[in-house]
């Protein structure tokens, strides 16, 4: 039996506490709730209607300037790295972060508040073991801001950063191993400092309303202005450390590896986050199962055209092989020279559209849809497609594992699906796909 930590944990019980937001200088309140296993960290706009949920997970960040935002549609939530960082570094997988505001409170602009609440909260295992991401090569992330980042095989999570500031002011390092107590005593309490050249014309914008010295350290030349002296020596470097482990947050599983951090920033702290999951979902494709089963575990071609009105040349489903449980479904589909489509698609180097293959994803979603409405009375229409990839071409002799997952329906009307192509035991297309259903 693996030891405790090596569980999933969420909060033992529901905390709140209330404070200025940083962008827009307004009274928010938090609330972190208890979730259930492999629910992960979910922020809830509480101030809207219905109440939406985004999930903090790497494909759901829209921005990095200055902070780390993330939405799904419309809906946004602002500076969440904070708040990452803390559930994360004190161990907490899964939890609701409700708030009435599109951002949360900022306190003293370090991650102390949040680790506090966690505290008040507890922190509960669960039953599920937890999910780990194990560096196996070296990872690495560049950008042209000079932030240099290198993820290594390690045991545990660690993290050596350097931090300097324009001219190289203000340079420091620090390398540390990374668990709650550490964490908690030496990472939290270092609160965001800005540079007073980069935040003077959002002042003159009148961008930073909830902005003070009571929550940030503001650097104006060689002089660093807070309302308290300086928390650590080092406290910049810390800082910048926190805001890692925030930002990693958004991967969804535990990382074992040391990642060594020049210049970090949200941007290319972003660009590694999608790295690794990126990695991990190439990894995930490969534990699946490659054996096409026969028997009851899936639906034959038969069955498929009994659910599917699709016909020749437009049936891309051959056959669905498993259920792997209520919500997901894999089919599968060989591509042979003889496709329609090859005549006219490069028909000198034939490749399949990556058109085909959305579609391909669309109609075994459907017929996971269908199974779990049991029914065939009404048609499911496809309606839209987001972060459609296609990463590598699909050409005749290939077989296409066809990955479908139920992330969202409402009511019996609208349903939303995650789905991903595997063609020898590598993605080459995914997006998330939005149905509705119409009677036939």
């Amino acid at each position: 039996m693996a030891s405790t930590h090596e569980f999933q944990h969420t909060v033992g019980k529901t905390a709140s506490f209330s404070g200025t937001a940083l962008h827009t200088g307004e009274k928010v309140s938090l609330k972190l709730h208890p979730a259930s296993p492999d629910h992960g960290i979910k922020f809830k706009r509480k101030d809207l209607q219905d109440e939406p949920t985004i999930d903090a997970r790497i494909n759901n960040l829209k921005t990095v300037e200055r902070a780390t935002t993330i939405g799904e549609g419309s809906v946004r939530v602002h500076t969440v790295e904070h708040v990452l960082a803390a559930l994360w570094a004190m161990g907490v997988d899964n939890a609701i972060v409700e708030m009435d505001a599109n951002e949360p409170p900022i306190g003293d602009g370090s991650a102390q508040p949040y680790v506090d609440l966690v505290k008040k909260a507890g922190v509960a295992a669960q039953e599920e073991p937890r999910k780990f991401f194990d560096v196996r090569d070296p990872m690495h992330v560049e950008s042209k801001t000079g932030a240099l980042l290198v993820l290594l095989p390690d045991d545990k999570f660690r993290i050596s950063c350097t931090q300097a500031g324009p001219d190289n002011r203000f340079a420091q390092f620090l390398s540390t191993e990374i668990t709650p107590a550490i964490f908690e005593r030496t990472i939290a309490p270092a609160r965001t400092f800005v540079y007073y050249e980069d935040v003077q014309p959002l002042m003159e914008k009148n961008l930073i309303k909830g902005g003070s010295l009571e929550n940030a350290i503001v650097v104006r030349g060689e002089a660093v202005l807070s309302k308290e002296p300086l928390r650590f020596a080092d406290e910049f470097v810390r800082h910048k450390i926190l805001d890692v482990i925030g930002d990693l947050a958004l991967v969804g599983r535990r990382i074992r590896g040391h990642l060594v951090a020049v210049k970090p920033g949200h941007a290319a702290n972003a660009d590694l986050a999608r790295s690794i999951s990126r990695e991990q979902a190439q990894r995930s494709a490969l534990s699946v199962t490659r054996a096409v089963p026969r028997g009851d575990g899936g639906f034959d071609t038969d069955a498929v055209m009994q659910i599917l009105p699709h016909r020749f040349p437009f049936l891309m489903v051959d056959r669905i092989i498993s259920f792997e449980s209520e919500t997901k479904c894999v089919g599968v589909k060989t591509v042979t020279i003889n496709e329609p489509f090859f005549q006219g698609h490069f028909p000198g180097h034939p490749v399949m559209p990556g058109v085909m293959q959305v579609e391909a994803m669309a109609q075994v979603a459907s017929i996971l849809l269908f199974k779990l409405a049991k029914t065939t009375s009404r048609i499911g229409y496809f309606m839209s497609a987001d972060g459609v990839k296609f990463r590598k071409p699909v050409l005749p002799g290939d077989t296409i594992f066809i990955h479908a997952e139920l992330t969202k329906s409402r009511g019996e009307r609208l349903a939303k699906a995650k789905c991903h192509c595997v063609v020898n035991d590598a993605v080459v297309s995914e997006g998330e796909l939005m149905f509705t259903f119409l009677d036939r």
